[in-house]
């Protein structure tokens, strides 16, 4: 018996790593000696850095950098053997960063995050996975391309102070002091949504709330995101407002896109490849994979559909999603390649209890997949 364990962080609970051991201990108990490989995997946000180190040989780098908020902040990223630099930006820039009472994307940056890419270069990185996810920030990129070297100027020739808020001001950008490095390295941007920069489904109005803003607010962000636009193809002749994925972190996939090589790519997939994953499922007998919570936007991209697909491209093995919760419409993920969807939680439970007895529960549920299994391919 082969099982494999594919399966991405149970957020504010477990690490991915920490998930994939734990539903090892329970198939263990079914099986004590199956073949169990464990896959920690993300989708560009928390725990894409992990989940490279966990497969692939290569050493985390540490740097100080510029919080969100302005204040310095220590941020990992990994450089593997190959010379790939793995960056999540929300290691700089991200929304735990931010104290839930001081969250205003009217004010946050993507400043450190830029610096992370510096830091990369310097490094000596000869490729580049950007993970986006996770943001407190609505500022476009313009954070980040300050710190690369782009100059974006008022009518008065003044540098913009950061955030999303002083976007209104912008008037002109100069990109000739960027760093000329960026255009000599592939950049791969890690993304799971497809929101484009504005509109209904943009970064402001889709996101812009869970980082602080409110409606007076997303509709102020959603204009400054649009006139940065403009003013980005003017000198980039770049139009990034509609291309899908613009939208995400809080459009820093716009800034990508105007002011580097960028390549936009599906989170999990660009994890899966690089860790090899078609060749370790290939004799499989059963895969299992996961997340904190199933809905029916898990099929937009989020980690165990794109697990389930790659795994059905090979042919008819069985996939088992373990979450924490399941929400509406999240049948809709059986027409993506998953055959079970299996919660952790026993009965009536607060988020409090799931969370405090993770290992307990994700253990549990493992043993009781791996019991049906065995009853029925004995």
């Amino acid at each position: 018996m082969k099982v494999v364990i594919a399966c991405d962080s149970f957020k504010g609970s477990v690490t991915a790593v920490q998930a994939v051991s734990y539903l090892e201990e329970g198939i263990r108990r079914v099986w004590p000696e199956a073949e169990v490989d464990g896959i920690p995997v993300a989708d560009g946000g928390e725990g894409t850095v992990d989940a490279f180190l966990h497969s692939v040989p290569g050493r985390r780098i540490c740097v100080s950098v510029t919080g969100p908020l302005g204040e310095p902040v220590q941020a990992e990223f990994a450089l593997l053997e190959d010379g790939t630099a793995v960056i999540e930006m929300a290691a700089a820039s991200g929304l735990p960063l931010v104290s839930p009472e001081k969250r205003n994307p009217m004010l946050t940056t993507t400043y450190g995050t830029g610096e992370l890419i510096l830091a990369a270069l310097n490094a000596g990185c000869a490729r580049l996975v950007l993970g986006l996810g996770g943001s407190a920030t609505n500022d476009g990129g313009a954070g980040m391309a300050q710190a690369l070297g782009v100059k974006l100027l008022d009518g008065q020739g003044r540098s913009l102070p950061p955030g999303g808020g002083a976007l209104e001001r912008l008037e002109r950008m100069d990109v000739n002091g960027i760093d000329p490095r960026l255009a000599q390295i592939p950049l791969v941007v890690a993304c799971d949504v497809t929101n484009p920069l504005c509109g209904p489904q943009g970064a402001s109005a889709v996101f812009g709330p869970q980082k602080g803003a409110d409606g007076e607010m997303v509709a102020k962000l959603d204009q400054n995101l649009a006139h940065f636009a403009r003013v980005g193809q003017a000198c980039t002749g770049r139009d990034v407002v509609n291309v899908p994925g613009a939208g995400a972190a809080g459009g820093l996939g716009a800034g990508l896109l105007l002011f580097t090589n960028a390549q936009m790519c599906s989170g999990i997939t660009t994890v899966l490849d690089t860790v090899g994953f078609d060749a370790r499922v290939t004799d499989a007998d059963l895969v299992i994979t996961g997340e904190g919570r199933m809905d029916g936007q898990s099929v937009c991209g989020k980690t165990p559909v794109g697990v389930a697909q790659r795994v059905k491209a090979q042919g008819n093995i069985p996939v088992v999603a373990i979450v924490g919760s399941i929400g509406p419409q999240a049948e809709r993920v059986y027409d993506y390649g998953i055959d079970a969807i299996f919660s952790t939680a026993p009965g009536p439970i607060t988020l409090e209890e799931a969370m405090g007895n993770s290992h307990t529960l994700l253990a549990s549920t493992a043993e009781r997949v791996a019991r049906l299994m065995r009853a029925v391919r004995p």
